[in-house]
């Protein structure tokens, strides 16, 4: 019998990708456009595993659901994992996987996508365009070339960030608890401390993960040292930036502009239609407000080449837990 997959929050290009990945014949999909929480967890009933995305809640009280009604693998279709409590999944018998490094070039090439726009003040360009106003006053940005970029994390998709960077003619800093230096010295690329880079940078891009150590790095002190004008990129987890903190800092036009891909209470709002609703987020209807922030909800990660190598990853761990063999290397999430 076919192992049958509750995957949720689930939209149109999510089911596409699964249905396109060559195991549909294999595999029992039962799509959810909901997510994963506690009271969504016994939905799962008769399917041997459940697969999840980055806003769904996958905490003791969810796991144990999950774990009741049969599911023994939980396949994240993300990089990041920390909407997961992994102790709680090890007790309740669950086995994580996850998909490391669907499209690294994708995020990369998203960042580069919101700096350039941002910077040269695209996105207010073309809706004046549209309005039959073609005045440039207040359009004006800088050249890249010859200014200084931070990466703050050089794990396959900073590095790729930084490399591109180098392309612009930019002086390239990053810093990273596991420095690469071979890599560095290869590219040109210059590792120094975390405060350095974050007062050197006119640009500063964020690609770490969401941990303790990493929650809220971006704060009101950091931000105090980032030069006045500065571009701040975050494409990596919301959290990593504390919001009321980049608010006054914004406010008090020390921060130049900022481009967001992802945002620290996004769960509900991103990847949802909003348009006929009163956005109950303060804080994010005031970043709204200002015309040197740019928000995208959470899309760089959305190619066709990632979004077939989440599917084909995942599916593939599916049946290989399924038959009793091993995961992919380098996917299975474990307690540390």
């Amino acid at each position: 019998m076919k192992p049958k997959v509750a995957i949720f929050d689930t939209k149109s290009y999510d089911r596409d990708s699964f249905l396109d990945s060559g195991k549909a014949g294999e595999l029992d999909f039962a799509f959810h456009s909901y997510r994963l929480e506690a009271a969504t967890a016994p939905t799962v009933a008769g399917a041997q595993a459940a697969c999840i995305f980055v806003n769904d809640r996958a905490d003791a009280e969810a796991l144990n659901g999950l774990a009741e009604a049969g599911v023994k693998h939980l396949a994240l279709r993300s990089a990041g994992f920390n909407n997961v409590d992994l102790k709680a999944a090890r007790e309740a018998g669950i086995q994580v996987t996850r998909v490391p490094a669907y499209s690294p070039h994708a995020v990369a090439e998203h960042t580069l996508a919101l700096l350039l726009a941002l910077n040269r003040r695209i996105h207010r360009a073309y809706n004046r365009v549209r309005e039959l106003n073609f005045s440039l006053t207040g359009l004006v940005g800088f050249d890249l070339h010859g200014k200084t970029a931070g990466i703050v994390g050089t794990g396959r998709t900073g590095a790729i960030t930084a490399e591109i960077l180098r392309g612009f003619g930019m002086r390239v800093l990053a810093h990273d608890p596991n420095p690469n230096t071979e890599w560095a010295g290869k590219h040109g690329i210059t590792y120094e401390s975390q405060e350095k880079v974050f007062k050197e940078s006119d640009v500063l891009s964020l690609h770490v993960p969401l941990t303790p150590e990493t929650q809220y790095m971006v704060n009101s002190e950091t931000l105090g040292l980032m030069k006045p004008g500065a571009i701040l990129i975050n494409v990596s987890r919301g959290a990593l930036v504390d919001t009321s903190a980049l608010i006054q800092a914004l406010k008090s036009g020390r921060v130049g502009g900022v481009a967001l891909d992802v945002y620290e209470e996004e769960e509900g709002i991103f990847f949802e239609d909003l348009s006929d609703r009163v956005l109950q987020d303060d804080e994010l209807a005031r970043l709204l407000t200002f015309p040197n922030v740019l928000i995208t909800s959470h899309q760089a990660f959305l190619t066709r080449e990632a979004l077939a190598e989440i599917a084909k990853v995942t599916t593939e761990n599916i049946l290989r837990l399924h038959k009793g063999e091993p995961p992919l290397e380098g996917t299975e999430l474990k307690e540390e």
